[in-house]
């Protein structure tokens, strides 16, 4: 039998799903004002949360997307993500930009996992 696992459940969303040893998160939005390196290290800081909470953790990860809404921001989002992301175990890994929910948002990254 499978077995889902939500965490931070809302009506409309889960901030995270596990299922069968997979880790889903939902798009993560930033949580402060301040520019794309800001915002980018903010929303990496709720993914390492969040894999937390679901047993997984940054080197685990398998797929990354990131929603940019000005591709302009492609270098300051960059500097964010290499200060974090495990180089030994880098995801596959897509940016494309995209008109977010906020117009303060400037990123947006959803991320796949699995368990450790």
């Amino acid at each position: 039998m499978n077995k889902i696992q939500r965490f931070g459940c809302y009506e409309r969303l889960s901030e995270a799903v596990v299922a069968n040893g997979f880790v889903f998160l939902s798009g993560m939005v930033p949580e402060i004002d301040g520019d794309i390196v800001a915002q980018t290290a903010d929303v990496l800081r709720q993914i390492d949360h969040w894999l937390t909470q679901c047993g997984s953790d940054k080197a685990h990860i398998l797929e990354a997307t990131i929603f940019l809404s000005d591709m302009t921001d492609y270098d300051g989002m960059n500097a964010a993500w290499d200060a974090w992301v495990d180089k030994q175990h880098s995801p596959a890994r897509a940016c494309v930009a995209a008109k977010l929910a906020k117009t303060e948002w400037k990123v947006e990254i959803k991320i796949s996992a699995v368990q450790k």
